[in-house]
């Protein structure tokens, strides 16, 4: 004998209902014997109790019971609910005419759903010829009083079962309503949350089936809800134990009571897909599985209690008491939380008993309240618990850390006696990105890491295609998912919480939309996007002035843009104090020499105590190929210009590069790293553009570059021999005080030295330190073009992907 359970959605009109009678006709063909268990059909007992507080309430009912019935019959012809319905007005024209309704009248209700759904099942079957018998489950399962969370009582229900199915045997499929019961008095009852469940496993007992088949809409257990997660993993094998813990933390697919009954004969039970007949499902058994986190499960529907009071310090017995009192009234407590004190207490229980549970705790403590030893009892009601099963407490830190950088706060958290799960109360609108983050933490599949891009010219552009064309090569062998939800420039943006793809570029002239700041963090939240990091490859001032709200909103940065570190030393010290504050990162190696790994020599030998003399360098490459080109060749300095303006070398206003701004920009970032408070007014820059020709639109001065001919050719001239021109940057004198020298300046160097011997757009930087005395480091590579300036800004990403 098997037991079969079809859940709702499993039953709902269409696929579903005639795909549950074709699963059972193939297994009356195949000769198995099966009994078959019921829920009710699609949403119906969403629907039949929104209808009951609706005639609670003296609203409008009758026009969405008519809608109800008129889905139940459907297209199938023949049915007869004749006396479902009309103990359905009945029931709800008493609640309309009271204004109220008891939990006896409510299971009454409820139970209607069941009772239609076996009944049409079991007609369907008889149209097939098939053997089946409805079997009214109020007729075997008796329980106790408690409406709406019955407890059966086993000898009696065992019996009637028994009974029942030595008169219906053979070739006789039983047709059982699930969740519904009756008491010693023939009353309705109910068994609670997915009560289906439970009368399928009690039914399993009884009749001490070889395995309890549980259809549903998905493939089986999942190491989180797949509704929530979108890179969920099937679990193939799972242990009692194991099931066990994912229903009491609220996995959807079992009830908390399910897993009792099957323990008790070692029956197994398999979660299969109703719509999927190739797949084994999860399969749960006796038998111990490895070691290990198994799966994440979600309690929705609950509530936080907060008990504090100074008073309540060194008291004994105020758990007790809270206990005691919410036990009085049936009200259970799932998650608890206290100091050793115990001058603050936070537990959970179900949503709708919260408001109870308060009032409960109000009388108990009315006494203490007058004393003051108690000060408030609150309730929090957007709440959700997150319950890591298989979690050892030794490795806890990992997904309580992504939490904490991706800026969710748990409000609560504690770990079973075992020490191998641990449950996390988080706000409600917080639960999609926790349950994210700490999956993409904890198991072995790729970490997602949602990338908002601003900016793609070139730099920008280059980047987005390095990471779309990497992405695939970086999941396989770093487990790391790269996905571009946001390209923008300064008008349009692109939004794709699943990532853009290789037409992002024509995507954002098609459908990119206008936008400010926040509709990308809306957007964000909106979607549950985890591990964020925004990167901006823009060159623009007006856009650093979100970086604090970037921050603020868990954003991580990554900038190829200077603007940020070289304004006002305020304002580097008020953006380095929000990334402490919300636990942030900032990388910009890109800032100075473009991919080469200055930034992060420099700091590493400060943050070791050396004691850095003096840094000095070619920091442009642009200016470096002009002047290596013109040392070295006998051309004019214009022509050479032109050449490095047509090689896309210099901005397409050459003033900009030429000014010396951005050599003197990237010398202040630097002494920055020294924590040295200079500002940019204190760089001295030797602007290389004669004064008449500094203003003016960019065509005139490009129709007038020969004009620097006679400046430079003249200063080409009067070099020593075997030296050549170099334009660099210095920092130095006393680097300990709290500002440097920064120079930044046309020279001639010998041609044999370490300056000297640069080549085309190279940049050099040479490091003096206390330690290494007169022999500097070298750090030399290429120093301009967007290909290497975006591969620095895609290296800085990955680190930050790593620091995750």
């Amino acid at each position: 004998m098997k037991v079969l359970k079809f859940g709702g959605k499993s039953l709902a009109n269409g696929k579903g209902i005639l795909t549950v009678v074709d699963i059972i006709e193939d297994k009356v063909k195949k000769g198995e014997q099966i009994a078959v268990v019921l829920s009710a059909r699609g949403n119906t007992t969403d629907e039949l109790e929104n209808i009951l507080e609706n005639a609670k309430d003296n609203l409008s009912y009758v026009e969405q019971l008519e809608a109800f019935k008129k889905y139940q019959v459907s297209d199938f012809v023949n049915v007869d609910f004749v006396n479902e319905f009309e103990t359905l007005d009945k029931l709800f024209e008493g609640v309309s005419l009271l204004g109220d309704y008891s939990k006896r009248i409510k299971d009454q209700v409820l139970s209607q759903g069941e009772v239609l759904s076996a009944k049409l099942i079991t007609q369907l079957l008889q149209e097939k010829n098939i053997n089946a018998n409805f079997t009214d489950s109020r007729s075997l399962i008796i329980t106790d009083a408690q409406f709406g969370d019955a407890q059966p009582l086993d000898k009696l229900s065992k019996d009637n079962v028994i009974d029942h199915f030595k008169k219906h045997n053979g070739t006789t499929v039983n047709i059982v309503t699930g969740f519904i019961a009756a008491n010693a008095k023939n009353e309705t009852t109910t068994l609670g949350r997915n009560g289906s469940n439970y009368t399928a496993s009690l039914l399993a007992n009884y009749l001490e089936a070889d395995e309890l088949q549980n259809f549903t809409h998905v493939d089986g257990i999942y190491t989180a809800n797949p509704d929530l997660v979108q890179d969920a993993i099937k679990i193939e094998k799972l242990s009692f134990s194991e099931a066990n813990e994912l229903a009491y933390f609220g996995a959807n697919i079992l009830h908390a009571k399910t897993i009792i009954p099957l323990i008790e004969k070692g029956i197994p039970l398999r979660i299969l897909n109703t719509f999927d007949h190739k797949n084994d499902g999860t399969l749960i058994t006796s038998k111990s599985s490895e070691k290990g986190i198994k799966s994440l499960s979600v309690l929705e529907n609950v509530a936080l209690i907060n008990l504090e009071g100074r008073g309540l310090l060194g008291k004994a017995g105020v758990d007790a008491r809270i206990f005691r009192a919410l036990a009085h009234k049936n009200i259970s407590v799932s998650i608890i939380s206290q100091g050793s004190s115990e001058r603050g207490i936070g537990f959970i229980v179900d949503a709708d008993q919260a408001k109870e549970a308060k009032l409960v705790l109000e009388q108990e403590f009315e006494a203490d309240f007058h004393k003051q030893d108690v000060s408030v009892i609150s309730i929090e009601k957007e709440v959700s618990v997150i319950s890591i099963i298989g979690q050892d407490l030794s490795t806890f830190h990992k997904p309580y850390n992504a939490l904490i950088k991706n800026q969710i706060i748990p409000l609560l958290f504690n770990n079973t006696v075992t020490g191998k799960n641990v449950s996390l109360v988080v706000q409600k609108a917080q639960l999609h990105r926790a349950l994210n983050v700490i999956h993409g933490e904890i198991f072995e599949i790729s970490k997602k890491i949602n990338l908002a891009v601003f900016g793609h010219g070139l730099v920008g552009g280059t980047l987005i295609d390095q990471i779309l064309k990497s992405a695939k090569q970086i999941e396989k062998r770093k487990k790391i998912k790269l996905n571009v939800f946001a390209v923008a420039n300064s008008k349009k943006v692109l939004l794709e919480k699943n990532g853009i793809d290789v037409d992002w570029e024509n995507k954002v002239k098609e459908v990119g939309e206008p936008y400010q700041l926040k509709d990308i963090v809306n957007y964000a939240n909106d979607n549950h996007l985890e591990n964020l990091i925004a990167v901006d490859n823009t060159a623009s001032q007006d856009f650093t002035n979100n970086y604090l709200d970037l921050i603020a909103h868990g954003f991580d940065l990554v900038s190829s843009n200077k603007v940020a570190n070289t304004l006002s030393f305020d304002f580097y010290k008020q953006l380095r104090s929000a990334l402490e504050q919300n636990q942030k990162q900032y990388l910009y190696e890109t800032n100075v020499g473009a991919g080469l790994p200055l930034i992060d020599t420099i700091k590493l030998l400060h943050l070791s105590g050396e004691n850095i003399t003096r840094i000095k360098g070619v920091f442009s490459g642009s200016l470096s190929y002009l002047f290596n080109t013109f040392s070295q060749e006998d051309r004019l300095f214009s022509e050479v210009l032109q050449e490095a303006i047509d090689k896309g070398f210099t901005e397409p206003d050459p003033r900009e590069d030429l000014c010396g701004n951005d050599v003197g920009r990237k010398l202040l970032i630097l002494a920055r790293e020294l924590d040295l408070s200079n500002e940019f007014v204190d760089v001295n820059i030797h602007n290389l553009i004669p004064e008449n020709l500094r203003k003016g639109e960019a065509t005139e001065f490009l129709n007038s570059l020969s004009a620097l001919d006679s400046v430079y050719q003249k200063v080409k001239e009067q070099q020593k021999p075997n030296h050549v021109l170099r334009y660099i940057g210095d920092l130095w004198g006393d680097l300990s005080q709290e500002k440097g020298a920064l120079d930044v300046k046309l020279v001639s160097v010998p041609q044999s030295s370490a300056l000297g011997q640069v080549k085309g757009s190279d940049s050099i930087f040479e490091i003096y330190t206390e330690s290494y005395g007169d022999q500097p480091i070298v750090i030399q590579g290429a120093g301009a073009g967007s290909a290497v300036t975006a591969r620095g800004v895609f290296g800085d990403i990955l680190r930050l992907t790593e620091k995750r």
